[in-house]
């Protein structure tokens, strides 16, 4: 049986098929940590970022595979921002009501803030993301996370250096 969550909750609402998966979040550092404890590509663990506009305004979510990195740039660019700066982790906690690495697009959905997500997720019929919880991941269609979370899909990320 799956953690209640609000993420959990959700899905469980709209009757979407999703699989909980833990891990121990003593070991947590980063998303691929987190793919190399549930043994699977980084690639289809997708990490949510929280991002605030320099201006002032209500922040965006920005999600990404564990083994990219955000443009930045890029982003602003798409979602009309003149900058747009990654939220401190002390910042997204207090925005988010949840830790670092735990840190859900789906559990925030009620918010409606805009959440972007890179299009190298449409290569996965799945992906991975968090419940809301460290040590708390959910498996669902990509196309799903689109349609919940209203995610607009956009080439946000690079390859690290």
């Amino acid at each position: 049986m799956a953690k209640r969550l609000n993420a959990t909750r959700l899905l469980q609402q709209r009757r979407i098929p999703f699989t909980a998966l833990s891990y121990d979040a003593s070991r947590f550092h980063d998303a691929e940590v987190v793919a190399e404890l549930l043994k699977v590509p980084a690639s289809v663990v997708y990490k949510t970022l929280v991002l605030e506009p320099a201006g002032g305004g209500k922040p965006l979510l920005a999600l990404i595979a564990a083994d990219r990195a955000l443009d930045l740039k890029r982003l602003a660019a798409l979602s009309g921002q003149r900058k747009l700066r990654l939220a401190a982790r002390e910042r997204a906690e207090q925005l988010t009501g949840m830790q670092i690495g735990g840190i859900s697009a789906l559990a925030l959905s009620h918010r409606r803030w805009q959440v972007w997500l890179d299009e190298a997720a449409r290569e996965h019929e799945e992906l991975l993301l968090s419940a809301g919880e460290r040590g708390q991941q959910l498996r669902l269609a990509t196309t799903a996370l689109i349609q919940l979370t209203g995610a607009r899909v956009a080439a946000i990320s690079r390859a690290r250096l």
